[in-house]
């Protein structure tokens, strides 16, 4: 039996109930955009309990649950991926992040005890999934050339909306200080820094005798208060 296609599609234009806002091309936008939240979620998961050597894309695809073809059509680099991955938590850890500041800074004033909560409030996110994704792809790209030029413009646009969202968890009267820009970065790299030996240190990062001095370096640069003044 033959059938005649362009009658058939003349059909189903006409007898099948389509939307006037595009209702169908709709669907089929939120099932793509699930499927790649789905994939960039078990990328994740696989490079913070796998390492990136672990986060190969066949064990990527069983924790995403889709098929071969699925996770190839929206991510045909496996480094792409991971990229996409890190960037993907960390855009969306960020905005949890203000929020969870935000709240746990309500009512307290400006001055040096909101700054001193601010540091171990900070000093908690690198502790997160998010941090040691970006270690892992950080390590990787020491020698992965290719991972290295995927991950250049990924991090900074990071950087970038990592300070836009300290500056407002910092506050207006500690942003407008000369010296916050220089503040910022030194926390910034000393916290990555300190954080590292927790990959296989058990004590509590709470306890880190690094916090006290970053509270004093903080005081002492914003109020000219020294360390044994607290």
């Amino acid at each position: 039996m033959t059938v005649n296609t362009d009658c058939f599609g003349v059909f189903l234009r006409y007898a099948l109930p389509v939307s006037p806002s595009g209702a169908a091309t709709r669907s089929r936008q939120d099932r793509s955009a699930d499927s790649r939240t789905l994939i960039l979620d078990a990328a994740v998961a696989c490079l913070v309990e796998l390492g990136y050597a672990g986060a190969s894309t066949l064990a990527i695809q069983a924790k995403a649950g889709v098929s071969r073809g699925r996770l190839l059509h929206h991510f045909p680099s496996r480094d792409d991926l991971l990229v996409a991955a890190a960037q993907h938590l960390s855009s969306t850890h960020l905005r949890q992040i203000e929020d969870r500041v935000a709240g746990a800074l309500a009512g307290e004033p400006e001055g040096p005890r909101r700054v001193d909560r601010c540091i171990e409030l900070l000093w908690a996110t690198f502790q997160e999934p998010p941090f040691w994704a970006a270690m892992e792809l950080w390590t990787a790209a020491r020698t992965n050339r290719s991972l290295a030029q995927s991950l250049r413009p990924a991090e900074r646009q990071l950087r970038e909306a990592i300070r836009k969202v300290g500056d407002r968890i910092w506050g207006p009267a500690v942003c407008a200080h000369p010296r916050y820009g220089e503040l910022r970065e030194l926390l910034f790299t000393s916290m990555r820094g300190a954080a590292l030996p927790y990959a296989f240190r058990t004590r509590p990062p709470v306890t880190d005798p690094h916090v006290a001095l970053w509270q004093g370096m903080a005081r002492g640069i914003l109020f000219g208060e020294v360390a044994s003044q607290r």
